[in-house]
């Protein structure tokens, strides 16, 4: 393959060759196959975005087995839920990559780069290995796509055909198991392609409403499509309609369950509990009990309760998978994988002097764990909030949650088309904590620099931008490029 064939003329004539060898690349080769990932990128960028998902999984049915099954090459935990997520599937990668496992993980959205919409032993995948698998399914992605415009239907869009990449990315790689989280829904989400050995539920609230159904029974029964025949299902504490939902699903489908306890002492037939935390240094100390061991006094490097709660429902996940819910975790394998692990853009330091947080909270239950974060694991005398919201999200919800932390807004507009105005969610904060607590600066940048300028000015004062994932990767994109931030 030579150099020339990565240009954009070559990338867009298809002349790669996939069978070279990519070990050992030199710099000059990388930034060629850099340029060629964000080639990719925009190919794809111009189907269907994921606020327009389409309810169905035989397109992407179609391309998988036309790749010769990739989506059964391996065992998939597969996770569904509201909030936490893509914390989840970090814990759940973290502990089994500890154990010597060779993991794939699969997430949406991605902050900066969408190579980390699919990690490879807990690392972004490569541009070479992005790009030689990309072309390795696109003519079957075509296929499909002619199959389905000669029906006069959409078609893949940007997120099936990323479920069919990150599918046939873990197959190639080839990975031990694969931690797989939808995208939206579960039922007829483009991930569901695959039978997932274990289903993991984080807490399910109100979000998406249009797509989803307007009330937490429809929200549920959606999701708990992900639940297959004789699978192992562990879930976060739930609303009692939403675990009503889910014990239905496990009874129609011989499959088992386990909960999440909703306090520290394991209830019956709910062992799983965060026994105990204390706030700690980078993060916090917990003691779990699991489905099948105690484990005490464990580091976790992340902040919140939520995360705790986000830790235990990990753990019970993998005891789930490698024993069957029998066998107890071994502790320093689990204390290395909590001590380690990250997750960006959840309540992440980006940078200090003056401090900055960023959390991806966009909807209420998101933003009211972040606020009670604040209080417990930070002693901040002075918050700037810098906010942008979508316009098909809860702002209300949002503010209501956030104004019991914040000592003023900073409203913006985040990179994407969907944001409202800056100047109509001005309005709407202004309404709910008066105008001399809000400043509306659209250009995100500029407002960043504005927070920063403020929290400088108090001892303890901190910048916490929130309200929109991509608000959240533009601010983790200035720090990780040094734009004077002190890190």
């Amino acid at each position: 393959m030579s150099r020339d064939d990565l240009t954009p003329e070559g990338f867009a004539s298809g002349d790669f060759s996939s069978d070279d060898d990519y070990d050992g690349l030199d710099p000059a080769e990388m930034d060629e196959y850099s340029r060629a990932a964000q080639l990719v990128f925009q190919e794809l960028s111009v189907r269907l975005g994921e606020g327009n998902p389409q309810p169905r999984l035989e397109p992407t049915r179609r391309v998988v087995e036309l790749l010769g099954d990739v989506h059964c090459a391996y065992p998939i935990i597969h996770i569904a839920g509201t909030n936490g997520k893509t914390t989840t599937a970090r814990l759940i990668e973290s502990i089994l990559r500890a154990y010597g496992l060779s993991t794939g993980v699969f997430t949406s959205p991605h902050l900066v780069s969408f190579n980390e919409r699919i990690l490879l032993n807990g690392v972004p995948v490569r541009d070479d290995v992005l790009v030689t698998n990309w072309l390795d399914v696109k003519p079957y992605v075509e296929l499909v796509d002619a199959e389905l415009e000669s029906k006069g239907e959409p078609r893949l869009t940007f997120f099936e055909v990323m479920t069919i990449l990150a599918y046939g990315t873990f197959a190639d790689a080839p990975v031990d198991v694969a931690i797989v989280e939808a995208g939206l829904g579960g039922e007829w989400d483009s991930t569901n392609v695959a039978d997932g050995a274990v289903a993991v539920f984080t807490p399910i609230a109100l979000d998406h409403t249009d797509r989803l159904g307007k009330d937490l029974d429809a929200i549920a029964r959606t999701k708990s499509g992900i639940i297959k025949p004789s699978s192992m299902v562990v879930s976060a504490a739930q609303n009692p309609v939403v675990r009503a939902v889910l014990e239905e699903a496990v009874d129609l489908t011989e499959s088992t369950l386990t909960f999440v306890s909703t306090t520290d002492i394991p209830e019956v037939g709910n062992p799983v509990a965060v026994v105990s935390r204390a706030v700690a240094v980078g993060g916090q100390m917990v003691t779990i009990q699991g489905a099948a061991g105690r484990y005490e006094d464990i580091f976790l490097a992340l902040y919140g309760d939520h995360q705790a709660e986000n830790a235990a429902l990990a753990i019970a996940a993998v005891e789930a998978f490698l024993g069957g819910a029998s066998q107890a975790l071994e502790q320093e394998v689990l204390a290395e994988a909590c001590a380690t692990v990250t997750s960006p853009g959840r309540l992440q330091l980006v940078a200090s002097e003056p401090t900055v947080l960023v959390d991806a909270a966009h909807n209420p239950h998101g933003a009211q764990s972040l606020t009670r974060a604040l209080s417990t694991y930070f002693t901040f005398d002075d918050v700037t909030i810098v906010l942008a919201i979508f316009e098909d999200k809860d702002a209300e919800g949002i503010i209501d949650a956030l104004a019991q932390c914040a000592t003023r807004f900073i409203v913006t507009s985040a990179p994407s088309e969907r944001s409202r105005s800056a100047r109509d969610l001005g309005f709407l904060v202004a309404d709910k904590v008066g105008d001399d607590k809000v400043v509306v600066e659209p250009d995100p940048v500029v407002a960043l620099a504005m927070a920063r300028g403020y929290a400088a000015n108090s001892d303890k004062g901190a910048v916490v931008v929130t309200g929109s994932i991509t608000l959240v990767g533009l601010t983790v994109g200035l720090a990780e490029e040094s734009q004077g931030w002190t890190l």
